[in-house]
């Protein structure tokens, strides 16, 4: 399983929200930062990878993947793991994060075998398991598509502080909408402990380095 291997936010104010999903990555890293005593080496390069060892939780989750399977993090016991939250009818974002860790994976050379892309959906409604898995493989044949029910996804959404709103459908179609999110990647060690945390607009070179750093 481990080589193959969804509308909670609720608020009256709206404009709040939004602002909330924009900002909570960079609030994020930057109580991470405070709380420091040191600035990593990666910092110190002026990039936006940051250490949260000890700021974020393990990898926890319970999901359904392609074939009907339900997927824990003990699948990935023994891999490093980088995780991003998104949806597979995003317009921008997602894709291009997924490309970027698409190109992560090649520049890892034998070493991607020892890491995992985990995407999981914040739109339940739409991804399906099956759905959600091809859109994937379009970035990366190990990349593994990840979603549920409201419920379980609101729960892994919750735990990594990651804020999302399925926006009002556009016209007559019920299915023509666009999902609001966070967005940053997540770095987890072969143990399943937070390590690091990237914004999406991080560069390949940045990014392949923080996950070198954390591969045995």
């Amino acid at each position: 399983m481990v080589g193959r291997i969804s509308r909670f936010v609720t608020s009256s104010d709206k404009a709040g929200l939004r602002f909330h999903m924009r900002a909570s990555i960079r609030y994020l890293i930057a109580a991470v930062c405070a709380c420091m005593l040191a600035i990593p080496a990666m910092a110190q390069q002026a990039t936006t990878v940051h250490a949260v060892k000890g700021f974020l939780p393990d990898l926890r989750f319970t999901l359904q993947a392609a074939g009907g399977e339900t997927v824990t993090e003990k699948a990935f016991k023994g891999k490093t793991v980088m995780l991003f939250f998104g949806y597979a009818s995003c317009p921008d974002v997602c894709p291009t994060t997924m490309a970027q860790l698409s190109q992560v994976m090649l520049k890892l050379g034998d070493d991607a075998s020892k890491v995992r892309i985990l995407f999981i959906s914040v739109d339940p409604h739409r991804d399906t398991p099956e759905i959600l898995q091809a859109y994937v493989d379009a970035f990366d044949k190990n990349a593994i598509g990840l979603t549920g029910s409201e419920k379980q996804v609101a729960a892994v959404a919750r735990r990594y502080r990651v804020a999302y709103q399925i926006e009002k459908p556009s016209g007559t179609d019920k299915n023509n909408y666009e999902v609001a999110h966070s967005r940053g990647v997540y770095m987890f060690d072969e143990q399943g402990h937070a390590r690091l945390l990237a914004a999406d607009t991080e560069s390949v070179e940045a990014l392949t380095a923080g996950v070198k750093s954390l591969i045995p």
